[in-house]
């Protein structure tokens, strides 16, 4: 499997039956095709909707936070904005699974703009990291130039400070343990040698330092 498919397979094992859970636009949104049997999640969209779905038949009208079309379930709700993001901001969203810029060792968090480059806006993305209960980071180890994404200290401007959860990428997973971040786990044929040469940020081993549950991920459909 590539990169990609393998970041979102291993997220899925992060999500719980009965979560409420935000996905950001890109990597994230690969996530729902591989939830484990048994687990089911309540889909929620910063423009107004409880419930997504695959789409079935396109519609002008319908379309998720990225503007790409999307299906709804049933007993699914549409609201406005503004308790969209009072759903948010109450910290009623479980889980928050975002693509990255930057994470660095403090916890914080880049993912919205490239100085000098154009972007359409930030979205939703400062009121998801700082409201929902989890925040999940689904990124490549390093950016296209081969540098590190996991660094001691953010260099673009940040989304949040000190908020995020968990780390996964194609190398390891990571998570933030009394303000200090830990490798958990090592993707297939990935040694702790090839994940520190790929990482600039300071971090501590696991005492459980394990694989990722490869088997489990193949195991879904």
């Amino acid at each position: 499997m590539n990169a990609k498919e393998l970041i979102a397979r291993r997220v899925a094992l992060e999500l719980h039956d009965g979560d409420i859970v935000n996905l950001g636009i890109g990597l994230p949104t690969q996530v729902v095709n591989y939830l484990p049997t048994g687990i089911h999640i309540t889909l929620q969209s910063e423009n107004g909707f409880l419930g997504l779905g695959p789409v079935t038949e396109a519609h002008p009208n319908l379309v998720n936070a990225g503007g790409q079309p999307c299906g709804m379930l049933p007993g699914a709700a549409m609201f406005d904005s503004a308790f969209s993001f009072a759903l948010i901001r109450g910290g009623h969203v479980d889980a928050s699974v975002l693509g990255g810029l930057q994470v660095d060792q403090h916890a914080n968090l880049a993912n919205w703009m490239v100085p000098g480059k154009m972007v359409p806006g930030m979205g939703g993305a400062m009121d998801l990291v700082t409201g929902a209960k989890r925040v999940i980071i689904a990124m490549e180890h390093c950016a296209k130039d081969g540098t590190s994404k996991i660094l001691k200290q953010c260099t673009l401007p940040l989304t949040a400070k000190n908020k995020v959860s968990t780390i996964v990428t194609e190398l390891g997973v990571f998570s933030f343990e009394n303000g200090q971040l830990v490798l958990k786990e090592h993707a297939p044929d990935v040694t702790l040698d090839m994940i520190r040469e790929k990482t600039d940020a300071e971090f501590s081993v696991a005492s459980d330092f394990k694989m990722m549950p490869i088997m489990a991920m193949e195991g879904v459909a």
